[in-house]
């Protein structure tokens, strides 16, 4: 069975050890999660916001700034100037001045950013306290996009219960937080970044169904064509990757049923990738799986950038937050 990111993390013991940059560091749950996460290995830690008040949070927690957990204030650090000329560079053909880059770079989220920018961090999460726009927009503005990447897309982590029936395995399912409607070239862009987090994540071969309402012409529809003209572009650019559609879900995940509606598929009735259409399937679709499926849901999970940064939900648990950092730092270690 597929190992979920911290039990991956504990058990592989890399070498290189991942920093992560938390950029509400004085939020409780925050706190919590980052202790879970050092203590069990999984990353070194870099609190992020008002030094007062994460030492006082650290404290309240019984714990305190040492080897592996430190606190960096933007106001006050050292770092800030230097960060602050960065995002001035980055951002004045929109017009900010220096001193709007100033308080840009006193703000945890750019700050936070910036240390993943500069590689003094292996990645940054965000979005316990602020908007999911927000920390997405920092990240594309700070970080960038990765080369190719076309967009910054987002996925979910689909581990199954135990007990499991046989043929149930662990998924990556997207995009099911961020692009409404993706054009087929967006869709293939989503497609090749959730192979790649596949291989980073899953530590799997990534076996990619295309997913539609149709399998294999047995409905005509523009939005059939939509997915099967993004199976195309795919294919075209990524000749390597082991990928059909269209495809329906039933197809692609149970084995009878991919015999019957898609004989000689490769990938029907084994995807371990399954890409939705537009996020109204996506978001239906995993919480189905989540809700009555009873599979964990980890997510979601931004794809796409030149280097890791994902966004919590604002009701996340401290247990969310030390699965994001582990998440955080296998994207860092597949890099």
């Amino acid at each position: 069975m597929t190992l979920t990111p911290i039990e991956l993390l504990r058990q592989q013991a890399p070498a290189f050890r991942p920093v992560v940059a938390l950029s509400e560091g004085s939020d409780p749950r925050i706190v919590s999660g980052a202790l879970a996460a050092h203590a069990a290995g999984l990353s070194d830690i870099i609190l992020v916001g008002t030094k007062t008040e994460i030492e006082a949070e650290l404290q309240a927690q019984g714990a305190a700034p040492g080897d592996g957990i430190s606190v960096h204030d933007p106001s006050t650090s050292a770092l800030t100037e230097e960060f602050a000329a960065i995002y001035y560079d980055l951002r004045k053909h929109k017009g900010v001045d220096a001193a709007t880059a100033r308080s840009a770079a006193e703000t945890p989220l750019v700050y936070a950013a910036m240390l993943v920018r500069t590689d003094r961090a292996s990645g940054t999460v965000g979005g316990a306290v602020h908007t999911t726009g927000d920390v997405v927009r920092t990240a594309i503005q700070v970080i960038g996009l990765a080369p190719d990447a076309g967009l910054v897309s987002s996925f979910f982590l689909m581990y199954p219960p135990e007990p499991t029936a046989p043929e149930a395995r662990a998924m990556l399912y997207s995009d099911c937080g961020l692009v409404i409607d993706p054009t087929p070239s967006e869709l293939a862009h989503i497609a090749a970044a959730s192979a790649q987090s596949a291989r980073a994540i899953l530590r799997e071969e990534p076996s990619l169904a295309m997913l539609s309402f149709s399998t294999k012409g047995s409905a005509k529809h523009p939005g059939v064509d939509k997915v099967t003209e993004a199976t195309r572009i795919l294919l075209e650019h990524h000749p390597d990757l082991h990928v059909d559609g269209e495809l329906q879900f039933d197809a692609a995940y149970h084995a009878p049923v991919g015999q019957r509606k898609a004989p000689g598929s490769t990938v029907a009735g084994k995807a371990n990738v399954m890409i939705f259409p537009n996020l109204d399937a996506g978001n239906i679709g995993y919480k189905i799986t989540q809700r009555i499926g009873g599979f964990m849901a980890i997510g979601p999970v931004l794809q796409g950038l030149a280097r890791p940064s994902n966004d919590l939900s604002r009701g996340c648990s401290a247990e969310d937050v030390e699965q994001m950092i582990a998440v955080t730092a296998l994207q860092a270690l597949g890099t």
